[in-house]
């Protein structure tokens, strides 16, 4: 356990925009750690957008959007940017190295403006029709499961079937660090926590997500050969808008 600290502020230092000091070891056992603490880690971003959202209940829409604006800022808005860039790279005709090189560049394209669009739309208005749906409290507990849960895919976008697509950057750092076992445990945890909850659409929201999020895996193995940093938080922002909308379908 002499590694958790490390893993903490891994975690901390790299999903959210908290200061804290940087890790005394960065090895994979750490890397490993934090992404299986990322949905604890990101407490820290979610209750601060449940406040906003429980707050501002009596305007779903307003409410809604300052939540997810709260999100992104709190996270740096490095998913967001991840998304963008998977997008992107995604549909680049060409082989792998040239759709690599265009999600290595930065800039956003079409296929990334559209996928920041519609899953941002998507999120603000799953949200905005959960909190006109439910009373506000427990609209603002589901939006911190639906974070959390969001962030345990990160567990398995690691886990030790999925190959890196490069052999620099943040992907490979982490990528193949997780046991198997312990991605499947960690979802497991949070899949508890939903149903104790939030009973059957707790099942249906850790449902989505992880299915959303094993798609931009399988996506990314085919045209990319694995996963980057980008993937991963491609990975989160689609499994965070599959939560949701799995509140208000039907």
């Amino acid at each position: 356990m002499r590694l958790l600290p490390d893993a903490v502020r891994l975690a901390a230092g790299t999903l959210t925009v908290l200061p804290v000091p940087p890790p005394r070891d960065v090895g994979r056992p750490v890397a490993g750690w934090a992404m299986v603490l990322a949905p604890v880690v990101a407490l820290v971003v979610a209750v601060p957008a449940a406040a906003v959202a429980w707050a501002l209940a009596d305007d779903p829409l307003v409410g809604a959007v300052l939540a997810v604006a709260v999100l992104a800022v709190g996270s740096g808005a490095l998913h967001l940017d991840g998304l963008a860039d998977t997008a992107d790279g995604l549909v680049v005709q060409g082989d792998r190295g040239r759709r690599l090189e265009v999600m290595r560049r930065g800039d956003v394209g079409p296929a990334g403006v559209a996928a920041l669009v519609l899953v941002l739309l998507l999120q603000v208005v799953a949200l905005a029709g959960l909190l006109a749906g439910r009373d506000g409290r427990e609209a603002a507990v589901t939006l911190c499961l639906a974070v959390a849960v969001s962030r345990a895919t990160l567990a398995v976008g690691c886990a030790r079937a999925v190959p890196p697509a490069r052999t620099d950057g943040l992907g490979s750092a982490v990528a193949g660090s997780v046991p198997t076992i312990v991605a499947a445990v960690a979802v497991g945890v949070v899949l508890a926590v939903a149903v104790l909850l939030d009973q059957w659409r707790g099942v249906a929201g850790v449902a989505a997500a992880v299915v959303s999020a094993v798609l931009v895996l399988v996506l990314a193995r085919l045209r990319l050969g694995g996963v980057t940093g980008d993937v991963l938080g491609a990975v989160v922002e689609v499994a965070l808008s599959g939560y949701l909308v799995a509140q208000v379908a039907g």
